[in-house]
């Protein structure tokens, strides 16, 4: 945890802290996204909470999300959980996650579930809905000495 991370602690007790994507590129593009609006959801499959349960979405749950290096750009909160089969996911469900259309949602995911494990249509995922409560870009966050 950084520093700037520890100061936000104090604003907001028991936040949890993640990154979107898996990669530094990705994560610069889907926090882009973030800050104009067109992403309000986060997915993954459901499996990948086998071992870290407690980094499941939970409704009404604080979270901080740091760039690539760390650093907290924004602060969310989980206004709605749905567990899905990859096959039943919406066009609704695909934009509030940053796509255009669904076939895009469908074909990055693919890749990237393909990449972590076996895809399979109807693999549960968990789909995070949530509002941004602070933008953080240009706040001046105390850093520890």
């Amino acid at each position: 945890m950084t520093d700037n991370i520890e100061d936000l602690q104090i604003t907001y007790p028991g936040a949890g802290t993640f990154q979107f994507g898996d990669s530094a590129e990705t994560c610069t593009a889907l926090i882009a996204l973030v800050r104009t609006g067109k992403k309000r959801a986060n997915c993954a499959p459901l499996r990948d909470f086998k071992d870290e349960p407690e980094a499941m979405p939970v409704v009404d749950r604080i979270d901080i999300v740091a760039d690539w290096d760390g650093q907290p750009t924004f602060v969310v909160k989980t206004v709605r959980v749905d567990e899905v089969r990859y096959c039943d996911v919406t066009e609704n469900m695909a934009k509030a996650d940053g796509f255009e259309t669904l076939l895009a949602w469908r074909k990055a995911n693919k890749a990237i579930i393909s990449r972590g494990g076996n895809w399979d249509p109807v693999l549960p995922m968990l789909f995070e809905f949530f509002s941004l409560v602070e933008d953080l870009d240009g706040r001046q966050i105390e850093e520890k000495s």
